[in-house]
């Protein structure tokens, strides 16, 4: 299967260099990232959480956790939640369950980059499948996304 083709028509009209690869099958972005030989740091992960009630996407490096409270004060709200599973249903209904890629205008999301992704030159995320990714350049992905970068992710604790 190909990167969903909501996702396809929005890369193309949005004129930026980008590509698509497939890979094995995997479910966590750690696992994304390894078998698809990225390093952690550019495998950008999209976390869907409500603030004050809408859809959002924190997206940050695989090997690296939100911090909600940091993220919290990002967003300008005054109330932040993990979203649960059966609302990713209803929120990205062309995408496989928890392969929803980091394109919050694509679904009328805002969108919070950690500072560190934003250092990468080049960003690998989902592509609404478990099976292919997206490749492009961090300022491309700054270009059509418009987000909002600042320091909210923190080391994953084992």
């Amino acid at each position: 299967m190909a990167v969903t083709a909501s996702v396809q028509e929005f890369l193309r009209r949005s004129n930026v260099s980008y590509t698509v690869f497939p890979h094995l099958p995997a479910y966590t972005a750690q696992e994304e990232a390894a078998i698809t030989h990225v390093p952690g740091r550019d495998w950008a992960k999209a976390v869907v959480c409500f603030a004050d009630g809408e859809p959002i996407q924190a997206v940050l490096p695989a090997d690296l956790d939100v911090d909600l409270g940091r993220l919290l004060v990002l967003a300008g709200a005054e109330t932040l939640r993990l979203a649960r599973e059966d609302e990713l249903e209803w929120l990205y209904p062309d995408c496989e369950r928890g392969a929803m890629p980091p394109l919050g205008p694509l679904y009328k999301q805002r969108v919070f980059v950690d500072e560190s992704l934003a250092a990468e030159p080049q960003i690998v995320f989902n592509g609404g499948t478990h099976g292919d990714a997206v490749c492009m350049r961090y300022e491309d992905f700054d270009a059509i996304t418009r987000p909002v970068v600042g320091k909210f992710a923190s080391r994953v604790r084992r």
